[in-house]
């Protein structure tokens, strides 16, 4: 129509699941709200609220009529859906519910109550797993904590030494940053052979090689630096890593631990793992007041500033080495008595005879 119309007192808002395509001019013009995704405890409470009762009444099924139990909504959320919002999980919430219509409306008997034990019976086998923490202190495997869009998880680091000439290789779909990382902690490893009792010649003969589980998904970031950094000190010394314990933190050459992002998913991810210790860098834990208060009791959460902290936490004392065995001497026979001369009171000893076979000196009484 070419009028002229003010658009100076009107206000755009846009979304965007990423901010790359945006050009940079128009991105200086925008004010950014981030919204994060939404963690477990989120979605069981979207899920209550507004999730069941809308789907149970789109089936045709009264609010009171079927409950689902929180265990089973926390099972779809784990196993049937990996998202940062809602929306898978609100479709699998619905087949349970129309399969629940379907027997109703054919007068077939039905449950009152959606279990845990009984979603892989309406929704079939579970099509995410998410890692545990481990089951034992082992040597050589750490555990880091990772932020993903779609939420938090822990991410398992292993290192493996083998007779070699001192190469260093990763796996696991690792990016830049993250190799960078690697050998920040390996060169840091190099400067503390003196207080960690290694041989500095020993890197030369070994090859490393260090493998992040779940190849098939990318990883990048500087924030599994001293994660990969204690597993390499457990690997060398034969030191053993606690189990439970998880860790995040940029490493530099020096061994200072720097702050790291999304720490609310990665401490909520360790805390539904299992995971009881917790190793931040101290100019994170500002960003634990968006914690759910229950994760930061349960977890015994350690704030570090330097490299040689974590390891005095994550790192099992060192077996002593046992005892040389001390050789056992055969028991010496006694020694047979000597004989004694009755003539003079001395010892295995014969007095002197002469020529003609006369004692010499002449024998003196005894008093």
């Amino acid at each position: 129509l070419e009028l002229p119309y003010d658009l100076s007192q009107v206000m755009f808002i846009t979304t965007a699941n990423y901010q790359g395509p945006i050009p940079p001019a128009l991105l200086d013009r925008m004010e950014v709200i981030e919204f994060p995704g939404y963690i477990e405890e989120e979605k069981l409470e979207i899920s209550r609220r507004f999730l069941v009762p809308r789907q149970l009444e789109e089936n045709g099924l009264e609010v009171n009529e079927i409950r689902f139990a929180d265990q089973a909504i926390q099972r779809i959320i784990r196993e049937y859906t990996y998202e940062a919002g809602v929306r898978n999980l609100e479709r699998e919430i619905g087949r349970i519910c129309r399969k629940i219509a379907r027997q109703k409306a054919e007068n077939k008997r039905h449950t009152a109550q959606v279990a845990s034990a009984s979603i892989e019976r309406y929704l079939g086998p579970p099509e995410f797993y998410n890692l545990e923490a481990e089951r034992q202190d082992e040597v050589g495997v750490s555990t880091a904590m990772a932020w993903t869009e779609n939420g938090g998880e822990i991410m398992p680091v292993e290192v493996l030494l083998l007779e070699g000439k001192g190469n260093l290789q990763i796996t696991g779909q690792i990016g830049n940053v993250m190799q960078e990382s690697t050998q920040a902690a390996l060169s840091y490893l190099k400067s503390r052979c003196r207080q960690l009792e290694l041989d500095p010649d020993l890197f030369e003969n070994i090859d490393v090689h260090i493998h992040i589980p779940e190849g098939a998904i990318p990883k990048d970031g500087p924030s599994a630096g001293i994660t990969i950094c204690t597993a390499l000190v457990s690997a060398f010394t034969s030191r053993a890593v606690h189990r439970e314990v998880g860790m995040t933190g940029e490493i530099t050459l020096r061994g200072r631990v720097l702050p790291v992002g999304g720490v609310r998913e990665k401490v909520l991810a360790a805390h539904r793992a299992g995971l009881k210790t917790i190793i931040l860098p101290k100019r994170s834990m500002k960003d634990l007041v968006d914690v759910p208060k229950k994760a930061r009791s349960d977890l015994r959460i350690i704030p570090v500033e330097h490299m040689d902290q974590i390891l005095d936490i994550a790192l099992l004392p060192a077996n002593p080495k046992p005892p040389r065995a001390k050789r056992s001497t055969p028991a010496r026979k006694p020694a047979k008595p000597r004989d004694k001369d009755l003539t003079n009171g001395v010892e295995g000893k014969n007095p002197p005879v002469g020529k003609h076979g006369e004692i010499n000196p002449p024998l003196q009484p005894v008093a």
